[in-house]
């Protein structure tokens, strides 16, 4: 089994920044890749980056050069630097991990961008 664990959202005027945080515990062995998604209550999930274990990173075009995920193997932690906050941005962010060929989820931070 797989834990993920999310912090760092919250309340934010448009052009601020936050940090999200996600801890993995539990069985990681054979993790392919972590990252973000987010959905707005009505919408799909969609995805907003991600990070595979060699590093490889794939944002979403709507956050490309705002949004910046890196991750510390040794910890199973991912984070997402996320700048330059707007409105279209509120959302419930959740973590994923995938491990042979299943994704794992956290249980969601909000990020409300408003002012």
């Amino acid at each position: 089994q797989v834990q993920l664990v999310e912090s760092g959202g919250g309340l934010v005027q448009p052009g601020e920044s936050l940090r999200l945080s996600c801890d993995a515990s539990g069985t990681t062995s054979g993790v392919t890749a972590m990252g973000w998604h987010r959905q707005v209550p009505g919408n799909q999930r969609e995805l907003v980056a991600a990070i595979t274990v060699g590093g490889h990173t794939n944002y979403a075009d709507s956050v490309k050069g705002r949004f910046s995920i890196s991750r510390e193997l040794r910890k199973n932690t991912v984070y997402l630097q996320m700048n330059t906050l707007k409105p279209e941005d509120t959302a419930v962010y959740y973590c994923f991990l995938r491990r042979l060929g299943y994704n794992y989820w956290g249980q969601g931070t909000q990020v409300t961008v408003s002012s």
